[in-house]
This record gives structure tokens, sequence and C-alpha cells, in this order.
């Protein structure tokens, strides 16, 4: 990745956490009292001044009820299409052991955790 497109990602994400936040219907103020950071962190934030970590990224999601992915840059076609397809693996899913089921539980649980850190 060169340094423009890590700039441009950076940017990317900077945007979709202000479009988030703004569809939460929360103010910069009420974010930063919910994530107990400092107000003017959240502008910087989202105006590219600050760097944000992965795990301030991964709260930012779980309060905004946003896909972490989609925050981080990914297009948004990309993360449904990937969501349909876990509907459809689902669905396929209805003549297994519940055993089995409960296998492929831990396993997208395992996924989930490794991609967090």
């Amino acid at each position: 990745m060169t340094k423009n497109d890590a700039n441009k990602s950076r940017e990317l994400i900077c945007s979709r956490l202000s479009i988030a936040r703004k569809r939460a219907g929360l103010s910069q103020s009420q974010v930063a009292i919910m994530l107990n950071l400092p107000r003017p962190s959240i502008s910087e934030i989202e105006a590219g001044r600050r760097r944000i970590t992965a795990e301030e990224l991964l709260k930012f999601a779980e309060l905004y009820s946003v896909d972490l992915e989609w925050l981080a840059g990914k297009d948004e076609n990309q993360v449904n299409k990937i969501r349909d397809e876990l509907f459809l693996a689902a669905r396929n899913a209805k003549g297994l052991k519940v055993e089995d089921i409960e296998k492929i539980v831990d396993i997208l649980t395992s996924l989930k955790t490794k991609g967090v850190k």
C-alpha cells in the first residue's frame, strides 16, 4: 500500500465515522461521553488529525451499530455480498446435526475474535 493509498483509506474511515455518528443521531459530545474520550478527540478523529486505534474503531462500530468492515473502508457491496453468502449457508444448514451447527458457531466466533485483534 502506498502512502497515498494509506491517506485515502484514512480519509475514508474518518468520513464513515462522521456519517455513522450522524446516522446514529449522536453529537460528538455524546460520543465522547459514551466512549470516555475527551470531546476534542472525536472531532480530531473525524477530521483525520488524530489516528484511531483498532480498539477505538471497534468501539465506534459497536456504538453506531455498523459493520466494522464498512467503517474500515470496505465497499458496502462487498460487505453485503459476504453477509448474503453467510445467510445462504445458514439456510443450507437445515439438515446438519446440532453438534455440527455448534462447531460452525464456534468457528465463526473464533474468526470474529481473531479479526478484532
